[in-house]
């Protein structure tokens, strides 16, 4: 017997993937945020919480286009990025690395989350979900942008605090 599973299951599938994924990141960005060192991180990691509610939002707008439940799926790969996010904040608390190893962590998320949108938005244009793609497109383009940010803020400051050697 042939596997029935089309395109739509896995547009769907991998909706579940980035809704739990969002959900996560949602929980883990005040922790990042008060294990920040410095203002701009801090303040970055909660600007990033505000638009992640927003970026849920806009999935559940795409699974009522779909006539389907707003449900997550257990993503064990942001679980991982985020176990180890936890695990930088707890080897590197109060050092002088602690921001720039936050930073990556925070990267390796935004990483995870646009290669999702770049494909969810593909197979949207694919199947015709015309009015899934510009929220799809939305949620991408802050991805990208706070990806940005992350590299100017490493850039600027965290990485240069963590390379300077402690007399």
């Amino acid at each position: 017997m042939a596997n029935t599973k089309t395109l739509d299951d896995l547009f769907l599938d991998t909706l579940k993937d980035i809704y739990f994924a969002e959900k996560q990141i949602l929980k883990a960005l005040p922790k990042m945020a008060r294990a920040a060192q410095s203002e701009e991180g801090k303040a970055g990691f909660l600007q990033h919480r505000d638009e992640t509610q927003g970026q849920i939002e806009r999935l559940e707008q795409v699974f009522e286009i779909l006539g389907k439940p707003a449900r997550g799926k257990t993503c064990e790969a942001i679980q991982g990025i985020i176990a180890e996010g936890e695990e930088i904040m707890e080897e590197f608390k109060a050092s002088p690395a602690l921001d720039a190893g936050l930073i990556s962590s925070a990267q390796a998320v935004e990483h995870y989350e646009i290669a999702r949108y770049g494909t969810l938005i593909a197979w949207a244009n694919q199947l015709g979900l015309q009015d899934a793609v510009p929220l799809l497109q939305a949620n991408l383009k802050e991805e990208e942008a706070t990806d940005k940010k992350l590299t100017q803020l490493a850039v600027a400051a965290a990485n240069t605090k963590a390379s300077s050697k402690v007399a």
